[in-house]
């Protein structure tokens, strides 16, 4: 990526109870749009250093741990909620569905100012000390507890063969994990592939379609009348996952103050819904360069389309053409 200088690594962050119900939908790892508003928070606190301001947020799993139990007898999960404290009148309060789970991950940080090695390294270490104040998808980190795990900077060469060096070695440095990147590409081609046979086929049955168990028969012409039917799970391209990565308006932009009981009178607002797409988790030894690593935010206030995008599929598409179909 031409306009970026260098990276931050702020690797291995554990992060306990963060929200882990991100859409009406679904609940699991919280969305790309948790990590694009931690990197522009600390992006506000450094202003005066980072004036161009960071190009996206690269987001790596190492664990995840939902703080979820089955109870017995039964075949769901269920969340592990707290008690309230008992009310005034000593009886207990209501229930309130909190989803959290902790997890340990690695964000990549692309920043757009130049600095010198000594500068850069300095403001990674500033930065990683400002994120331990912070919270991240709703969740508290704790302290790195080994010096490995401390904050890099990472220069990039400013030419293409430089940078693919540079990316390669980073990438050794995400594993072992899974880079969360969006394939929108798949959800296209199978809700293609639906409506040949069922035409009345939407965006939302490709995207469930893709996203459960799906088990099918498996039909062979040899097979014998009145022969057991044979079961198999159908396979999916990848580790597939619904993604909340954005929200759309569903009203008129209001401006600021207008409307009661808003969070912020100084801020025009607008009511929204989520914006749901399809996400793969992906070794990251398997990612060609740094865009199909980055999440970066796009919005169209005309049409009221505030969401992340990543460009894995349109990075990954280029790349078979000039490797003739090769990944």
């Amino acid at each position: 990526m031409s306009d970026v200088f260098a990276l931050v690594l702020l690797p291995h962050l554990k992060v306990q109870n963060a929200n882990a119900i991100s859409g009406p939908f679904t609940w699991g790892f919280p969305a790309p749009t948790a990590f694009a508003g931690f990197a522009h928070a600390l992006e506000r606190k450094f202003a005066a250093e980072v004036a161009e301001g960071f190009a996206g947020v690269g987001i790596v799993c190492h664990h995840f741990e939902p703080q979820v139990f089955q109870p017995p007898g039964r075949r769901t999960q269920v969340f592990r909620l707290t008690r309230n404290p008992v009310g005034k009148d000593g009886g207990t309060l209501a229930l309130v569905e909190e989803g959290r789970a902790h997890m340990e991950v690695s964000l990549v940080i692309a920043v757009r100012d130049y600095k010198s090695d000594s500068d850069g390294k300095d403001l990674a270490e500033r930065l990683h000390y400002a994120a331990q104040g912070m919270r991240l998808a709703g969740g508290s980190l704790l302290l790195p507890g080994m010096k490995r795990y401390q904050a890099q900077w990472w220069p990039l060469a400013g030419d293409v063969e430089g940078d693919a060096k540079v990316f390669r070695r980073l990438r050794r440095r995400l594993l072992p994990g899974f880079a969360l990147v969006q394939r929108d590409d798949l959800l296209a081609g199978h809700l293609a592939e639906m409506r040949a046979s069922q035409p009345e086929s939407h965006a939302l049955d490709a995207l469930l379609d893709l996203s459960r168990l799906n088990i099918k028969p498996v039909v062979s012409q040899t097979d014998e009348a009145g022969a057991p039917v044979k079961w198999e799970i159908r396979r999916k391209p990848g580790w597939l996952v619904p993604l909340p990565i954005g929200y759309a308006g569903i009203s008129p932009l209001h401006a600021p103050g207008k409307v009661e009981n808003a969070r912020d009178a100084a801020t025009p607002f607008r009511f929204v819904e989520s914006l749901y797409s399809l996400g793969e988790w992906v070794s990251p030894h398997r990612l060609n360069d740094l865009s199909q690593l980055l999440w970066t935010q796009e919005t169209d206030a005309a049409n009221g389309i505030y969401r992340c995008i990543n460009r894995y599929s349109e990075s990954l598409a280029n790349f078979k053409e000039q490797h003739n179909g090769y990944n």
